[in-house]
């Protein structure tokens, strides 16, 4: 609002003077927030300035390949990760199994077991348990036996046995007497 504007209208001086001195203080009033709001786009405009300095001279394609190098790698150790639990849960199902079949010698007996084709079994457990009772059939000496002997040897509770004894058990025996060295 202008002086000039006001005189035109026929006011006074005083009026003109209390009329103008209302009017700069409302504008400085409604001027506050617009300056605090410029100000505040001045520093984010400043801080968008400074971030994209930093990316001055960056290879926006070679970023991405590097990022896919990145996420091929995480893939890759991830699948590692995955095959050695497997590979440890396999190894602990195998040993168990082979540790209840009475195996002598596991390395024997995983030598003669298709191990790959076991590893990639649905069924693990049972695939293996019958895999070893096929091996415990055809190589039965390399399994402990829970049959009792057929024909075992028992003390006959003579401990007493004395030479002149001896040549009546060869003579039962059919041996005859012992010849004596020239």
């Amino acid at each position: 609002m202008q002086r000039k504007f006001l005189e035109d209208l026929g006011l006074d001086k005083d009026n003109i003077d209390k009329v103008l001195n209302q009017y700069n203080q409302d504008l400085e009033k409604a001027k506050q927030p617009l300056i605090v709001e410029r100000d505040s786009l001045k520093d984010q405009l400043k801080t968008a300035q400074d971030a994209l300095k930093e990316f001055d001279g960056v290879d926006v394609k070679d970023l991405q390949g590097k990022i896919d190098n990145l996420n091929t790698e995480l893939a890759n150790k991830d699948k590692e990760y995955k095959d050695k639990i497997a590979d440890m849960e396999f190894t602990s199902v195998l040993d168990t199994a082979l540790s209840k079949s009475g195996a002598k010698n596991s390395k024997a007996v995983k030598a003669l077991l298709d191990l790959d084709n076991l590893k990639t079994s649905k069924n693990q457990a049972e695939d293996i348990e019958k895999a070893i009772k096929d091996v415990k059939t055809e190589n039965d000496y390399m399994f402990k036996s829970d049959e009792p002997f057929k024909n075992p040897v028992k003390n006959t509770g003579n401990t007493n046995i004395k030479p002149d004894s001896m040549s009546a058990i060869r003579s039962a025996m059919g041996l005859g007497e012992p010849k004596e060295d020239k």
